[in-house]
């Protein structure tokens, strides 16, 4: 589809979700009402700069399903993933929203060159998270043969992987660097195989990372690109060509926008990547501002995909981390010690990576009572924040108890995070 007829599919599209959104979910309702936007405004897809941003806090302000424009007997499913204070953000997908999402997701896999004669090992995890069930339904979607292995038990993925000819792996780029090496580990050799391609993402990977999978896989690496508030994994994904994540974007509309002024940049430039959920109906989002920072590239790709591309994120607007997958606040770990409230509020994340697997240690100033403590009570300290966070981020974490005041202070915003994994 050229770009013409593409945007006039966004315009009409966008137009309907606008109208749908405003009769169903008051959240949107009352945010137009304010700026006196109604749906007969919205006509085209450049009309989109009219309607107001959404933000991770507007679902989290109306948690569980303040946001839904369905009752939830018309939800076909839900997912969730973490907030950044305790609350989890909830995601909710009619039969609709589940079709689309595994369509976007099959066509990333066939950019990956996948086809209906291609077996899929699903080792992302299955549960709330949203890496499992979007590529095995993009996979069925597809007719491939989806095998979902979800995550662990190293062994006999590496196993059915080799015995049921596996020829595209879904998993995290860590874990697929660790079954590399147990691969090794195991004397196999890739010839024994038949894998040809990768499709990677859930955390962040550099290029020094995919050569390393490439050559010792002896596959493609794919990047793929989604969030759960969107849909999931399938929003954008690398082709053959690996020049660019092709954006499914008559599904999900992007735009880059200054992350100071709101203002939407010229094509090209780099600022906060946005997207429109132009197809779904259970959880519609309009403008929703994901915080990573790249630009989009429209221009015609090698493989012949005339879809807008967007380059791999390289940073963020916020102060979010991904660890093995999960999104990660600092704000999360402080509200974690206030609740415990037996140490300081002061703390230092320290994020790296050993063995190709992310490692999360944090540093928490003791209290002055504290140091009059029996080591046992210390001890149980310890394990108590621990525990605490665990259940907080859904990561376990090494946790350091230091010297009252031994961590910096800094006048303006604290520097809570040391990033060892040199990402970019």
């Amino acid at each position: 589809m050229d770009r013409e007829q593409m945007r006039k599919l966004q315009g009409q599209k966008l137009h309907e979700l606008v109208e749908w959104t405003y009769a169903r979910v008051e959240h949107y309702r009352k945010k137009m009402d304010a700026i006196g936007v109604k749906p007969d405004d919205i006509q085209t897809i450049g009309d989109i700069a009219k309607l107001p941003f959404t933000t991770k806090a507007d679902l989290r302000d109306t948690y569980p399903t303040g946001m839904f424009a369905v009752p939830n007997t018309e939800m076909e499913r839900i997912h969730a993933s973490s907030g950044t204070t305790g609350n989890p953000t909830v995601v909710g997908y009619t039969k609709g929203d589940i079709e689309s999402w595994s369509e976007s997701v099959a066509r990333c896999l066939v950019g990956a060159g996948a086809t209906k004669d291609s077996v899929l090992q699903v080792s992302y995890g299955y549960g709330l998270f949203t890496g499992g069930l979007g590529l095995h339904y993009g996979g069925e979607y597809l007719g491939a043969t989806v095998i979902p292995t979800s995550t662990g038990n190293t062994a006999r993925q590496i196993r059915l992987m080799k015995d049921l000819g596996t020829t595209h792996l879904a998993c995290t780029p860590s874990y697929a660097l660790y079954l590399a090496e147990a691969i090794e580990e195991a004397g196999l050799s890739m010839e024994q195989f038949k894998l040809t391609d990768g499709v990677f993402g859930g955390e962040p990977w550099t290029l020094n990372m995919r050569r390393e999978i490439e050559r010792r896989l002896h596959i493609k690496a794919h990047d793929i690109y989604g969030l759960s508030e969107i849909s999931g994994p399938g929003v954008s994904c690398e082709c053959d060509a690996q020049m660019g994540l092709h954006v499914q974007e008559d599904h999900f509309y992007p735009e880059i926008i200054d992350p100071e002024t709101g203002e939407v940049l010229p094509p090209g430039e780099k600022g906060e990547l946005v997207f429109t959920t132009l197809s779904k109906r259970g959880l519609p989002l309009i403008r929703y501002r994901t915080r990573d920072i790249t630009r989009l590239l429209y221009d015609r790709c090698q493989c012949g995909r005339t879809t807008v591309r967007m380059e791999k994120p390289d940073g963020r607007s916020d102060d979010m981390l991904i660890i093995r997958g999960v999104n990660v606040f600092p704000s999360q770990i402080e509200s974690a010690l206030l609740e415990i409230g037996e140490v300081n509020p002061y703390y230092m994340l320290t994020v790296d990576r050993v063995n190709n697997l992310d490692t999360l240690d944090i540093d928490v100033e003791m209290s002055e009572s504290m140091f009059s403590d029996e080591v046992r009570r210390v001890e149980d300290i310890e394990k108590k924040i621990r525990q605490k966070i665990e259940s907080t981020i859904g990561i376990s974490a090494k946790i350091h108890l230091v010297e009252q005041k031994s961590l910096k202070r800094t006048e303006g915003k604290a520097s809570r995070v040391i990033d060892k994994r040199h990402l970019t």
